[in-house]
């Protein structure tokens, strides 16, 4: 192995975080090299262009509220389409909207009057969900515990939670049973009341591109599989790769592998994207359904939010369920309860592709450590969403984290040698 005074940091994956800490470093004048298995950026966050419909591996929202999000991109070359602030409920033959009344003082009527939970429930619910604005520093302060046992305290029961709630969370945390962190649930819940979810009008890919095209050209390199970390460099299925630090930023258990590192749990989901002759709604919204006769957590109609999701005159449904089940038995179940949930005969639809992602989101366990440490050594650092919280923000502050770490031992390497 070369002296490696004078090699670049070598990053291995070019998923989010990767990318982000490739671009922190970057700006400031440090050579950089991103490792990427596959043949194109995003990691988790991407999209594939089947027949002109855009399907995002998995039902995926990008919510501008997220602070580190404008330190990486522009959000006008992201170009995002907003859904509405709340969601349609189906319960019995009927549909019931529920919105955010500072948003849409319009359904704000409609929403007191859904037969979903008295008015006492609601309330009670709008408290809970406003502590999630409090200062972050309050919340991160306070005991943590799972979201089930919080609802609990707080007197959020009855249909409200049962048929809204936990179905609409469902589909956010990729679990029904309530064990996700209270303290991660609030701090998602904060970014809904504070921004409004989008996709760009591109797909989900776009993020990653925007991210990858900050580089230098020459930066990323594709169909480079890293199998170990070395002193002084990584190894590669073709070489050895000489580097001044090197910043493990793969999906979990890639980076336990390559970094010594326990093992984290992962939560699968799996999404089926279907067309049809005419979309089963024109509301800009999440549907869900209070009476759970189905797979379903949630569907929508991403061409009402964003046409250019599929040809011209087309529409395209994204409709998501827990676990990792792609069989042809799992998407007719999943077709026939979004029909339920639209109120419309869903047999004619037409599928366009299965996402089964069998590692969607780390688990967020309660007692939640936000921050978990990236610099492993003085060589060796770490960066991905399961060492912040399990989201785009999570991803994007890892990778950040991971570069002033290294910048930090750079100096501090500098300083020593003069």
């Amino acid at each position: 192995m070369p002296n490696t005074r004078s090699a670049p940091v070598v990053i291995v994956g070019a998923g989010l975080a990767g990318l982000a800490c490739a671009q922190r470093l970057t700006r400031a004048g440090i050579d950089v090299t991103v490792l990427e298995a596959s043949a194109a950026v995003g990691g988790r966050v991407r999209t594939d262009v089947i027949d002109g419909y855009r399907c995002d591996r998995g039902f995926q929202l990008i919510n501008p509220a997220y602070p580190a999000l404008k330190e990486v991109v522009d959000l006008v070359e992201l170009d995002l389409r907003a859904f509405d602030a709340g969601v349609v409920v189906a319960h019995g033959s009927q549909r019931w909207t529920l919105a955010d009344p500072r948003r849409e003082p319009a359904r704000l009527l409609a929403t007191v009057r859904a037969p979903l939970g008295s008015t006492a429930d609601k309330l009670r619910f709008a408290a809970w969900a406003a502590e999630s604005l409090l200062p972050v520093r309050r919340q991160l302060a306070e005991p943590d515990r799972a979201l089930a046992d919080d609802l609990d305290s707080a007197g959020v029961t009855g249909p409200l939670r049962t048929g809204v709630l936990e179905p609409f969370l469902a589909g956010v945390l990729a679990e029904g049973d309530g064990s996700t962190s209270a303290r991660f649930t609030k701090l998602l819940v904060r970014s809904f009341l504070l921004g409004t979810p989008s996709v760009p009008s591109l797909g989900m890919a776009r993020l990653p591109e925007l991210l990858a095209a900050s580089l230098p050209a020459t930066a990323v390199h594709f169909g480079a599989t890293v199998s170990s970390v070395i002193d002084g460099g990584v190894r590669t299925t073709d070489d050895e790769i000489p580097a001044r630090a090197v910043v493990v930023a793969t999906d979990p258990r890639t980076a336990a592998s390559l970094t010594g590192q326990p093992p984290m749990s992962m939560k699968p989901l799996t999404t089926f994207w279907h067309t049809c002759a005419e979309p089963p709604t024109r509301h800009r919204l999440l549907h869900i359904d209070a009476d759970r006769r189905g797979p379903v957590v949630n569907t929508a109609v991403m061409t009402t939010v964003t046409p250019t999701y599929a040809p011209a005159g087309q529409c395209l449904i994204a409709t998501t369920t827990l676990g990792a089940d792609g069989s042809a038995q799992a998407e007719e179940a999943a077709r026939r309860h979004a029909g339920q949930i639209y109120g419309v005969d869903s047999h004619p639809w037409e599928l366009i592709f299965t996402h089964v992602i069998k590692e969607a989101l780390p688990v967020q366990a309660p007692p939640l450590q936000i921050r978990q440490p990236v610099a492993l050594s003085d060589r060796l650092f770490v960066a991905g969403d399961h060492r912040d919280t399990a989201s785009i923000q999570g991803a994007l502050v890892s990778g950040r984290r991971a570069a002033r770490a290294v910048l930090a031992q750079l100096d501090e390497a500098r300083a020593e040698a003069n």
